[in-house]
């Protein structure tokens, strides 16, 4: 059961990083590092994650694949971990300094479905927004 939470949260993030067709190495690095230290993840062996990354490429191939692969993550993440996810999917568009239409529009879609209040979604994106600043 937490193998599955956690595929979810790994998902969301794959999904995030998939959603401007270009997966960089900052985002690939940043879900290492959230999977190697957040409390959600404890027990979860690292060296699964190309796996899990590539089943969900494999499920985002499948026709309406980004429709199954969010009804997965909707459907396996417990009511605690859906703020979570929502941070997370933030944090990968947030990763590489700046968030595409395609990232900004996949953001909405969760919050949607997970579902992610408006207000505690707002929140979650001014702390994220935070932490990502760039000093010129």
């Amino acid at each position: 059961e937490k193998m599955l939470d956690q595929t979810a949260l790994i998902y969301t993030m794959v999904i995030m990083s998939a959603a401007d067709s270009n997966m960089s190495d900052d985002e690939i690095r940043t879900i290492g590092n959230i999977c190697m230290m957040l409390p959600a993840f404890e027990g979860y062996d690292v060296d699964r994650l190309p796996q899990a990354a590539r089943d969900c490429a494999e499920m985002l191939d499948q026709e309406n694949g980004l429709d199954k692969t969010i009804d997965f993550i909707a459907n396996e993440l417990p009511e605690e971990l859906r703020e979570t996810a929502y941070a997370l999917a933030c944090e990968i568009a947030a990763a590489d300094g700046h968030i595409e239409r395609e990232e900004s529009r996949l953001l909405e879609i969760l919050r949607y479905r997970l579902p992610v209040g408006r207000l505690p979604a707002a929140a979650i994106e001014r702390g994220v927004r935070a932490l990502y600043v760039r000093r010129n």
